[in-house]
């Protein structure tokens, strides 16, 4: 039997996160680690390989002076943050809005996958069956 993919998912909220862990491993698509901070998440990324990550980003400020934070997505690509794979492995970012500024700054950083809040759950596990370079639908899911 093949290893199961390791996923990060970055989310703050707890109840997301939960059913997308419980059913990623049901469908038996990947082993999904879930950190609800940039900060767990970096120290997560240190301790072991990851196959991708699904981060959250949050849009912060109002009116000109509101941007996303991209923190972790840049100390992954840019950073010396010791993840071995930082600057390559697959990322999927989540977000409220794809704004032409966010999607500008998710190419510059070679992210192609914006998955918009609120989602159904397919779409974000299509993301993850993705990482390993599944073609189509994950395994188990309706159309």
């Amino acid at each position: 039997m093949a290893k199961p993919l390791q996923i990060l998912l970055v989310e703050p909220e707890t109840l997301l996160r939960r059913t997308v862990v419980m059913t990623a491993r049901s469908l038996n698509l990947a082993q999904v680690h879930e950190a609800a901070s940039n900060d767990t998440a970096l120290g997560m990324l240190r301790s072991r390989p990851y196959q991708g990550a699904v981060i959250s980003v949050e849009c912060i400020g109002s009116g000109s002076d509101s941007h996303y934070d991209l923190s972790l997505v840049d100390q992954l690509r840019f950073g010396d943050t010791g993840v071995t794979n930082g600057q390559t492995m697959p990322i999927a970012i989540m977000a409220h809005q794809a704004t032409p500024q966010l999607l500008n700054a998710l190419r510059e950083r070679k992210i192609s996958r914006v998955i918009l809040k609120p989602f159904r759950a397919k779409v974000l596990l299509e993301a993850i069956a993705g990482f390993a370079g599944a073609p189509g639908a994950a395994p188990g899911l309706a159309p």
